[in-house]
């Protein structure tokens, strides 16, 4: 691949870079796509589990009719995904404190823990690949995932401003399942379908 030799001009040079930045970016071969599902998948766990344990972190303890929406499936659907992860210990219900009929689910220990192992085994593989970067394609590399993180937080705080986004935090403790890491920025939900 060749980059484009005018990085900070205007017009065709600059889309032209963006263009192979995103392909560099987005890139993922089936047989990569392949490693990382078996890789998620290891012990049995489901695409279906991976996404319960994806909205439990992100939204904290949830009601069962709240998480049916969030899969798109019927509450009596939700409810058997949900025995089988209780059952391996991914997952517990509770009942509501001002309403015993709500059932709540949230991640255990060893639900979070998935997630935990996950992120050590990528953050290894990250690692293994940046080793074979110079100390200056290192140095520049950081140098622009900064400016790109900049740029998202600018973004998202003028959808704010706009009102194409919504704030939604999880009212748990820090560390907690589904409370975000002191940089993280809070969850936008699109205000409307586009």
């Amino acid at each position: 691949m060749t980059l484009t030799n005018n990085p900070g001009g205007d017009g065709g040079g600059r889309d032209t870079l963006i263009a192979e930045l995103v392909e560099e970016m987005t890139s993922w071969s089936p047989r990569e796509r392949m490693m990382a599902f078996r890789s998620w998948l290891k012990g049995s766990l489901s695409l279906i589990h991976l996404h319960v344990l994806t909205v439990l972190e992100a939204d904290g303890a949830i009601a069962m009719s709240r998480l049916a929406e969030n899969l798109d499936v019927s509450v009596a659907s939700a409810t058997g995904i949900v025995g089988r992860m209780e059952e391996r210990g991914l997952v517990a219900r509770s009942h509501g404190e001002t309403d015993r009929r709500v059932v709540l689910v949230q991640l255990t220990d060893s639900g979070i823990a998935i997630f935990r192992d996950m992120t050590e085994q990528r953050r290894r593989h990250l690692g293994a690949v940046l080793g074979r970067l110079t100390t200056d394609e290192l140095a520049a590399l950081l140098t622009g995932l900064r400016a790109m993180r900049a740029a998202r937080l600018a973004i998202h705080a003028e959808k704010l401003e706009s009102g194409l986004v919504s704030v939604t935090l999880a009212p748990t403790s820090p560390g907690a399942p589904g409370s975000p890491s002191p940089d993280a920025t809070p969850s936008a939900t699109p205000a409307e379908d586009a």
